[in-house]
């Protein structure tokens, strides 16, 4: 039995997904809108694993879709979780320069926040005292529109906006099969999700096959997946996701005084993940971390998780290969700091001199879903894709947990054109 074709459907219910969901409901309220998600509940992986953060944009390339979506991310998301009674919080940041070759980037991020009209002020030892004073650094910046967010709860209520719009979501189904229809409908063939999470394209025996859902657009918001998700419609992304494990520290419960906020260091601009961070959370915990390691598997939150599949597939894509020539020093210390407890302490001192081995316990690490060409380059912006009835979402990195609100907008409006087209 095949179920009533519906105007739209996403795939996957992280943050983007239900924002895409949540702006085609307010677009178009009469359509028919859809969610298929393998896990039991929204926000189970990136959206749900981040560090709750909400960017202010100054990192991104002034022209770039990051600094357009996450500046109006910046401005839009507080404002929707204060309205829908989400856990957030406006705290500003710092940027730390702790050596005098990080100054020259200092300055240069300060010239990027005023291009982005952003609140920024520059700050000396004294001054850094006054916001942090177990934070160590030569000069800083303070960005005043950082913030935090339970994004977690914000992906909640979405989803609970979506289904009191009318839409659906499906959850606990695991897309195996995508086909297009002499028709120009697409049919998506879904088993029941039991047990460990499996490769998109294969269902394990005993899974029960749902009833195949008809669409006239499919939009993939399958994150970690999104590559293999476009293969199954038959879209050639161009790009490979790797996986990058995020592995993160907590301070115990009684040094936790030792930071206020939020603290970064100053980026390198030759290498794509921003360091080790300080991030005071909406719950009063403290987050220091991530390092970002090459995982074993799309959902590789374990040292110990391995999937043979998803590790041959990053073995024979040839950008693996060549990501690995041009960031093997960076990369080896980021093993070595996810490998040994004193050498993460080591590097983070250099922002927090007091902290001690002692004051760390692990906390749960997250995937990244890093889309990657074929030459190596590792892709630095949003990315979409698709024709026909598919809209693919293949790249949405940090700041998506920040831009998913206007993010989603702008897979709606794909999504509304291919319908209309």
């Amino acid at each position: 039995m095949t179920s009533p074709t519906t105007d739209f459907t996403v795939i996957g219910a992280g943050i983007v997904g239900l924002a895409t969901a949540y702006a085609l409901t307010r677009a178009e309220p009469a359509a028919t809108v859809t969610v298929i998600e393998k896990e039991r509940a929204p926000a189970r992986h990136q959206t749900g694993r981040n560090s709750g953060v909400i960017h202010s944009g100054i990192y991104y390339r002034p022209g770039s879709l990051k600094a357009e979506y996450a500046l109006a991310g910046s401005a839009e998301t507080p404002k929707f979780a204060a309205e829908h009674g989400v856990p957030h919080e406006i705290t500003g940041k710092l940027i730390v320069a702790t050596t005098a070759a990080e100054l020259p980037r200092l300055h240069a991020l300060v010239q990027r926040g005023r291009e982005h009209g952003l609140a920024v002020s520059e700050l000396g030892p004294a001054q850094i005292a006054a916001y942090e004073p177990e934070v160590a650094g030569l000069a800083a910046i303070h960005v005043g529109s950082t913030g935090i967010c339970d994004f977690g709860a914000l992906t909640a209520a979405l989803a609970v906006l979506v289904t009191r719009a009318g839409g659906t979501i499906r959850y606990g189904e695991r897309v195996t099969a995508i086909e297009q229809t002499a028709e120009a409908e697409v049919v998506v063939r879904t088993v029941g999700s039991q047990g460990p999470a499996r490769p998109a394209s294969t269902a394990a025996p005993g899974e029960p096959a749902a009833a195949p859902h008809r669409t006239r657009v499919l939009i993939n918001c399958a994150g970690l997946h999104c590559d293999s998700v476009a293969r199954l419609a038959g879209t050639d992304p161009g790009m490979r996701i790797l996986p990058f494990r995020g592995e993160f520290y907590e301070l115990v419960p009684e040094r936790r005084g030792l930071v206020r906020g939020l603290v970064y260091p100053v980026p390198d601009p030759d290498f794509p993940f921003l360091g080790v961070h300080l991030t005071r959370d909406v719950h009063g915990g403290v987050h220091l971390g991530p390092n970002a390691v090459p995982a074993l598997a799309r959902e590789g939150y374990r040292r110990r998780d391995i999937r043979l599949r998803d590790l041959a597939g990053t073995a024979a894509f040839p950008g693996t290969w060549r990501i690995a020539r041009r960031h093997w020093r960076h990369e080896a210390g980021e093993i070595r700091r996810s490998l040994s407890k004193r050498a993460f302490t080591a590097d983070a001192r250099r922002l927090l001199p007091a902290l001690r081995p002692s004051d760390l316990v692990p906390a749960p690490a997250g995937v990244r879903a890093q889309a990657v060409l074929p030459d190596g380059t590792l892709v630095d912006d949003f990315l979409f894709g698709g024709s026909g009835p598919f809209v693919h979402v293949l790249n949405a990195p940090s700041p998506a947990a920040t831009a998913a609100l206007p993010i989603g907008r702008e897979v709606a409006r794909r999504a509304l054109a291919a319908r209309a087209g």
